[in-house]
């Protein structure tokens, strides 16, 4: 099962202002998860900081811990943000700031 993108848009987000987990999630938006396969794909969502390198928020938080304080340091370290870039915007600011 694949999310439709206006969801998908919705997670990555939240992800970007600071939601790790679907209660998180649920607290900053109106997605509403309709089944287990769907729950599935949001967690997987939330597991991923760049969809295109695959690398993990946890990862992205290794790096952090480990002294990469800026998108381009978390980039040398984990490849995250190489791609597309569009998490060079969102979601490795929001990890670095929120150190999660």
């Amino acid at each position: 099962m694949k999310l439709d993108m206006e969801k998908y848009k919705k997670i990555r987000q939240a992800q970007a202002n600071g939601a790790r987990t679907i209660d998180e999630l649920k607290e900053m938006t109106d997605i509403v998860i309709e089944n287990d396969e769907e729950r599935k794909e949001v967690e997987k969502v939330l597991q991923n900081a760049c969809k295109c390198k695959n690398v993990s928020v946890e990862e992205v938080a290794q790096a952090v811990k480990n002294g990469a304080d800026t998108v381009e340091k978390v980039m040398e370290a984990t490849g995250a943000g190489s791609g597309c870039g569009r998490c060079k915007a969102g979601v490795i600011p929001s990890i670095i700031e929120n150190k999660k």
